[in-house]
């Protein structure tokens, strides 16, 4: 029996690193110029999350069709020719698709209107992802020496998508449905271990945005259960 215990996550791993920067330049090549029209829709469905009222339903489908696309396109068209897997989570992208489209349905009703954002904290986390998908992402790519070819952009490629998508979830009252949150952290983890796998520099940053968002996302669910027994508790006073 061979010693299991000896074997490294590097050892599990079915291509180079320069193969899967290679993938990031064809396939970025291949779509182009989407990864425009992709910015261009983050920075609306940002702008639409900051507002006083925010469009949470044109978020919400924005990001299904963010969603949809990096499954067919990216995981079925392109990663999947050096990994296996990727059938597996062309089906889970798709799936993230279809319960975000559901969300921005139910958005539109009244049922979403009265949940509490999550208050300032949550909004400023939720901000700083966003960026960090939208424009950090990108841009650390080109400081670890790597031309803009292989670079990650938010709506057409899996980081960037799963990141910002967390962050829009903390910005937006409907975003605090529990089934909207699993996948998109589930991918920050593999993403991670793939990473850590290929010794790259910034392999830590996916999990720890996603443990940053599950984090306020959970001190925000707490608080707003002591403020809902607070209210309660008023409420019986009188």
């Amino acid at each position: 029996m061979s010693d299991w215990w000896t074997y490294r996550l590097s050892d599990f791993l079915l291509f180079s690193p320069d193969t899967y920067r290679r993938l990031f330049e064809l396939y970025n090549a291949g779509i182009w110029p989407t990864q425009i029209a992709a910015a261009v829709l983050g920075l609306l469905a940002l702008a639409m999350a900051l507002r006083r009222t925010p469009h949470e339903a044109e978020v919400l489908a924005t990001l299904a069709l963010c969603w949809a696309w990096i499954g067919w396109a990216f995981h079925l068209g392109h990663y999947q020719t050096i990994n296996w897997a990727a059938i597996g989570f062309a089906g889970a992208f798709g799936v993230q698709a279809l319960l975000l489209a559901w969300a921005a349905l139910a958005a539109r009703g009244p049922a979403a209107a009265g949940k509490d954002p999550g208050g300032p904290f949550s909004r400023g986390t939720g901000l700083a992802l966003c960026l960090l998908a939208l424009f950090g992402l990108p841009a650390l790519d080109l400081l670890l020496g790597r031309p803009a070819a292989q670079a990650a952009f938010f709506g057409v490629t899996p980081d960037p998508t799963a990141i910002a998508t967390l962050g829009l979830l903390l910005l937006m009252r409907g975003g605090g449905r529990a089934a909207l949150w699993p996948i998109p952290l589930a991918w920050c983890a593999i993403s991670g271990a793939t990473l850590w796998a290929m010794s790259a520099p910034e392999a830590l940053l996916p999990p720890a945005a996603g443990a940053a968002a599950l984090a306020v996302r959970l001190i925000g669910d707490q608080a707003s259960m002591r403020r809902s027994r607070l209210a309660r508790g008023h409420g019986e006073e009188r």
